[in-house]
């Protein structure tokens, strides 16, 4: 993985402790309540990329952020240009 792609999931990291810490919740209870361990809680708060998605999105519908899963690869601009050129 290039740095610059372990930078953004380190990101996603620090925004789900930022999320978690706003709640006021200890990492056990999120961890309890995305039925994970809290050892899996520390790495996706670290943003390794080893950790599955699921794992991801548990913890985010834990906190209540479920919907913004839904935000990933949403806007594929890239895509609809290619998409467009083949329509012309």
């Amino acid at each position: 993985m290039f740095p610059k792609h372990k930078d953004i999931l380190k990101q996603v990291g620090a925004n789900i402790k930022l999320a978690r810490r706003r709640r006021k919740l200890t990492q056990a209870q999120v961890a309890e309540r995305a039925d994970i361990v809290r050892s899996t809680l520390y790495l996706i708060e670290t943003g390794n990329p080893s950790v599955a998605i699921g794992a991801y999105f548990n913890v985010m519908r834990a906190l209540g952020l479920q919907e913004d899963f839904l935000k990933l690869a949403a806007d594929d601009g890239f895509g609809r240009k290619l998409q467009d050129l083949e329509l012309l």
